[in-house]
């Protein structure tokens, strides 16, 4: 238990009212989306006189935010505008998450069939069809619980996903439970690299095609999600595309270090950019370059919008307007220390069914109580 007191403890330290976004929505209610099996909601953002065969860009949002103070933060659908793809946004609810966090280390919300991930999935489809979007251009992005998710996304469901990217998360089947939850958040425990990649493997069910990009983005002060699991995700991505992990080249972009690994055929795969300073967040770039996003908790104006850098990745962004953002991004901003250390706190998992679960007992009784006195969780 110790582990889970000390990690208890010090989100108590860093406890704070848990802030309101209260600027204006861009997005749009989804709705007949299917069976939606893990109860999610569903929002998007599709541009004005969008082109058939554009891009889909899935966005999960963190714990305690909402598909719009995502966007708000993130800047994603000012870029979407721009550059001319498409958005969806699930979105979490309090019944399912009291903190409404993904739930990441649930197994029935992280397989391919049923809860969470299939709710998702039905999303991705239902946009692909009723905007005429290109099936081979469909990319996931999330925050914290939303990263960890994203990596869920991933590894289930890789013939739907180009490629990812996964901020401040986890690796994929590393935690069932709130204990296991709490330790990986920490860094403690660690797995073989056989065992990430065969996690990977069960999870997509046989898939024997090309697999997703990835890219990596952490905190080098992240005190929420330890930056350790960052190298955790690239072992097990690394793994799965079959790349040496020796077979890296390094660049920098102001102070952000990036590390590169390609295939066989000189294709990049996995990527891994590292903050220094910068706590647990989105880092956002809003007064420079491409001016996306808006800071506040969870949305770190470090010097570097990694919303920019990754629609570039993924071929999103046209190369002059890349060029330009890059080279405003090389001046890179002190990094702010994490408001609130409360954005990746899982709770207990719900069951495979609704309505949800009674209320928890014996260690996850004593977690939530403890989460509760500390001001951390409804």
């Amino acid at each position: 238990m110790r582990n889970i007191a000390d990690t208890i403890a010090r989100m108590a330290r860093a406890g704070a009212p848990t802030p309101r976004d209260t600027a204006p929505s861009r997005l749009a209610s989804l709705t007949e989306f299917g069976t939606n099996p893990g109860a999610l909601l569903g929002y998007s953002y599709v541009p004005k006189d969008l082109s058939p065969g554009a891009a889909l860009v899935v966005v999960l949002h963190g714990c305690t935010q909402t598909a719009a103070s995502y966007d708000n933060g993130s800047g994603w659908s000012k870029l979407a505008d721009r550059a001319g793809f498409a958005l969806l946004f699930p979105e979490q609810t309090r019944a399912n998450n009291p903190n409404r966090c993904f739930n990441w280390f649930a197994s029935e919300d992280t397989a391919q069939a049923g809860g969470e991930a299939e709710s998702i999935a039905q999303m991705t489809e239902t946009m692909i069809a009723r905007h005429d979007l290109d099936r081979s251009r469909v990319y996931v992005t999330g925050l914290s619980a939303g990263g960890a998710m994203t990596m869920a996304m991933l590894a289930t469901r890789p013939d739907l996903f180009a490629g990812g990217a996964v901020i401040g998360g986890l690796a994929y089947g590393t935690a069932t439970g709130v204990s296991q939850a709490l330790d990986r958040m920490r860094g403690h425990g660690d797995t073989s690299d056989t065992a990430l990649v065969d996690a990977v493997r069960s999870g997509s069910r046989g898939h024997d095609g090309r697999w997703p990009t990835l890219a990596i983005w952490h905190g080098g002060a992240d005190a929420t999600v330890s930056v350790a699991n960052a190298d955790t995700i690239a072992r097990q991505w690394r793994g799965i595309h079959g790349v040496d992990a020796s077979a890296v080249r390094t660049e920098r972009l102001g102070t952000s270090v990036h590390r590169i690994w390609s295939d066989a055929q000189g294709r990049d795969v996995v990527e891994d950019w590292t903050v220094p300073g910068m706590g647990h967040g989105t880092p956002i770039d809003p007064l420079r370059g491409d001016r996306l996003g808006a800071a506040g908790p969870f949305m770190l104006d470090v010097g570097i919008s990694s919303t920019a850098v990754i629609a570039r990745s993924w071929g999103l962004v046209a190369a002059a307007k890349a060029e330009t953002a890059a080279k405003a991004e090389t001046v890179a901003k002190p990094a702010p220390v994490e408001r609130v250390a409360k954005i990746a706190i899982p709770v207990s998992p719900k069951p495979a069914s609704k309505p949800r679960a009674k209320a928890p007992v014996g260690i996850q009784a004593t977690i939530e109580n403890a989460l509760r006195a500390a001001g951390l969780m409804r």
